[in-house]
């Protein structure tokens, strides 16, 4: 069987080393821009969405959001109905940055996809998105405190 999870997870940490270089300069660091893109595509977010999105545990979500609210790329409101309730929106500083993230993603997508023609590339897309979706299951059932069995 070929180790599939192995070669993702290699081309994850290299493009995730890349931008953590490349953001240091706009005080974005371990991440940090993952979430920031996130709130910004979906301001009003809640931190548990947010979460689920990025596919981390609330306590890594909540490290990374109150590290970006202390260096001003976001900012908390409460909820209208609900004061319990605190979403998340990106300040002038968040969305002056995310234009370049999103360059860099942009240009980073272009350089994985060298050589691959528009098939071929639709075809990567929609494997990896099964690949995710059955990880999906996984990740859902021990994060319930559940075990899995292999």
């Amino acid at each position: 069987m070929k180790d599939i999870l192995r070669e993702i997870g290699m081309i994850a940490r290299a493009l995730d080393s890349i931008s953590n270089i490349e953001f240091k300069e706009y005080d974005l660091t371990k991440g940090q821009y993952l979430y920031l893109v996130r709130i910004c595509e979906h301001p009003g977010i809640i931190q548990e969405k947010l979460a689920e999105m990025i596919k981390v545990d609330r306590t890594t979500a909540a490290r990374a959001i109150k590290k970006l609210e202390k260096n001003g790329f976001i900012e908390k409101k409460e909820d209208a109905h609900n004061k319990k309730i605190k979403k998340l929106f990106p300040t002038q500083k968040g969305e002056r940055v995310y234009p370049f993230i999103r360059k860099e993603n942009d240009y980073s997508n272009t350089v994985a996809l060298t050589g691959f023609s528009e098939n071929e590339a639709d075809t990567l897309f929609h494997l990896l998105q099964r690949v995710r979706k059955n990880v999906e299951k996984d990740w859902e059932f021990v994060k319930k405190g559940n075990k899995r069995h292999y």
